[in-house]
């Protein structure tokens, strides 16, 4: 049964009322069930096994419903209390056992080369067990509270524009919502208006030195002062609002994984951002990176500067669309795809099976698309190992690294 509960100004809230039976987690970390009709619904803030009685619609399509849990007649031993009042909005499987995060994230991993026909032999989740203040980056909006007068920060309610205002978050390092907090404070000191920014960006380095700042609409974004960081011994200079991983000690060990696998006297990294991959795992390698993007080319040549002095032969940085780069594969080399969400394209696919290069790294942020990806390169290769990493605990992002050699 869907009702309806009014608000005023705001569009009425809906609810599904009938006794739901959550059946598994899908790709993508929502919790499926079905309802009586037969229709889908796909929930957040729920678990396997847990029977739900009420739930917030959150969109409502022909076939399907997505929706929060809200009530329960039963819950799962794997769940456990949040943390934050607002994981919701940023890390919604904070309700998850860490344990049973892990064995899920595996078996959805699994669940998605299965569909591609592949039967995947995928290592368990590497993981260094820091299930909070891992992230290095976060982007705040801002709430005013005409109640107390003040500012505060805020983050999104998910599938909706309303923000939910926040006194604690444990995603960030903790130098970073310190700062956070510091700049709402100056703006309720300037009797400041919220409604004149965007967001406030901040960005802490491992030392904890933040840079960042606040977001003006209809402003040319700020410049802000660079970071520091090394990655596997190689120092990397780069910008708080620019491209650079979250979760530096858990891609280290990525690419300590990566590192063994090079072995050819070429290496191309594709989509190669600011370079960490190529100049942190291909020293006295002839490298050359390409991207796309001409700020992170940027940093990428100012980083290609700084390792030249340990490098024979300097490597060499490509601006350019690594999917109209495709002249610079060659049969003798190692190809490191770190591709967007949306995967490889198909012209450049197509080139690595005519090309045949003698190894093929590819790190995903979004194992769907590799493993549609894998299938299509499983003409010409084996899979040699398949590691996925914990990037980022308590959501249901992985990353997965795949080692593809010639069958």
């Amino acid at each position: 049964m869907i009702k309806k509960a009014s608000k005023t100004h705001q569009k009425p809230q809906e609810y599904i009322t009938e006794r739901i039976k959550v059946e598994k987690l899908i790709p993508g970390g929502q919790a499926l069930g079905t309802l009586k009709n037969g229709k889908k619904i796909f929930l957040w803030n729920a678990l396997p096994g847990e029977i739900v009685t009420k739930a917030l619609i959150t969109k409502e399509k022909s076939h399907y419903l997505e929706a929060t849990a809200l009530d329960f007649e039963h819950l799962s031993k794997n769940r456990i209390a949040p943390r934050d009042a607002c994981y919701l909005s940023t890390s919604p499987w904070q309700i998850f056992d860490y344990q049973y995060e892990l064995s899920e994230k595996h078996a959805l991993l699994k669940e998605n080369f299965r569909q591609q026909e592949i039967d995947l032999d995928a290592q368990p989740v590497w993981t260094d067990n820091h299930e909070f203040g891992y992230r290095n980056k976060m982007e705040y909006s801002l709430y005013y509270d005409h109640a107390d007068a003040k500012i505060h920060l805020a983050f999104h309610e998910r599938a909706s524009h309303r923000k939910v205002p926040i006194t604690q978050s444990s995603l960030e390092r903790s130098a970073i919502l310190s700062r956070a907090q510091s700049v709402v404070d100056q703006l309720n000191q300037e009797h400041a208006d919220a409604r004149k920014f965007q967001s406030l960006l901040l960005r802490a380095s491992q030392s904890d030195q933040v840079s960042g700042g606040l977001f003006e609409n209809f402003q040319p974004r700020p410049i802000f002062p660079r970071l520091q960081d090394t990655i596997l011994g190689v120092e990397y200079s780069y910008s708080p609002n620019g491209f650079f991983q979250i979760n530096l000690p858990v891609y280290e060990e990525a690419l300590r994984t990566i590192k063994p696998w090079i072995k050819t006297q070429k290496v191309l990294d594709l989509y190669a951002g600011v370079g960490t991959i190529g100049l942190s795992v291909a020293s006295g390698h002839g490298l050359t990176l390409v991207e796309c993007d001409k700020s992170a080319f940027q940093e990428m040549e100012t980083n290609c500067r700084s390792a030249m002095r340990n490098w024979s032969t300097p490597p060499r940085p490509i601006l350019a669309k690594s999917e109209e780069a495709l002249e610079y594969i060659t049969p003798d080399q190692t190809v490191i795809l770190d591709p967007p969400r949306a995967g490889c394209q198909p012209q450049l696919l197509e080139r690595l099976i005519e090309i045949h290069p003698q190894t093929i790294v590819y790190l995903s942020c979004n194992p769907a698309t590799q493993a549609r990806d894998v299938k299509i390169l499983s003409e010409k290769y084996q899979i040699n190992i398949c590691q996925p990493f914990n990037f980022f605990p308590r959501t249901p992002h992985l990353e997965n690294l795949i080692i593809l050699t010639p069958k």
